[in-house]
């Protein structure tokens, strides 16, 4: 399978998790449990969720075409089991946050998402060339950012 086929499958992929998620999001960012929350000072405006959630989709589907590797069987499987459990970790942590209010849980599902994608920014720097690796950086940096804001609801509420 060539880069171009594996980028369009996974730009469908990820935008297919926005989706899911954004089902959990839309109406809830404006439902009185949220609004009531105690957020932290450095929560940037709701536009900036949707614009650093596609950029970071995007950047992460080129990177996840480059190391798919084309003939390493053993590597293919682990790759595509981590980018599963990336996937399904990004999804759920949409409806246990907003809709069940479950910031504990979702603290869990977003640190052990942040691990995973700061795994794939290791595994990134060490297998692929340099700029490859920084496709990762934005994910991982918004994750840092979107941990610490779910740990500031878990504390302070």
């Amino acid at each position: 399978m060539n880069y171009t086929i594996k980028l369009i499958l996974f730009l469908i992929i990820n935008f297919a998790a926005l989706a899911i998620g954004g089902l959990f999001t839309a109406k809830a960012v404006n439902a009185d449990w949220y609004l009531s929350l105690n957020k932290a000072p450095w929560t940037p405006p709701g536009w900036v969720f949707g614009a650093a959630w596609t950029f970071i989709m995007i950047t992460f589907s080129f990177f996840m075409a480059k190391i798919l590797p084309e003939y390493k069987a053993d590597n293919f499987k682990i790759i595509l089991f981590l980018f599963s459990i990336q996937w399904i970790l990004n999804v759920i942590w949409n409806p246990i946050f907003f809709k069940y209010h479950q910031s504990s849980l979702g603290l869990v599902v977003i640190i052990s998402l942040t691990f995973l994608v700061y795994y794939f920014t290791y595994y990134g720097f060490k297998n692929t060339p340099w700029y490859m690796a920084l496709l990762m950086l934005p994910y991982a940096i918004w994750l840092t950012i979107a941990t610490s804001l779910n740990a500031y609801v878990l504390i302070k509420n």
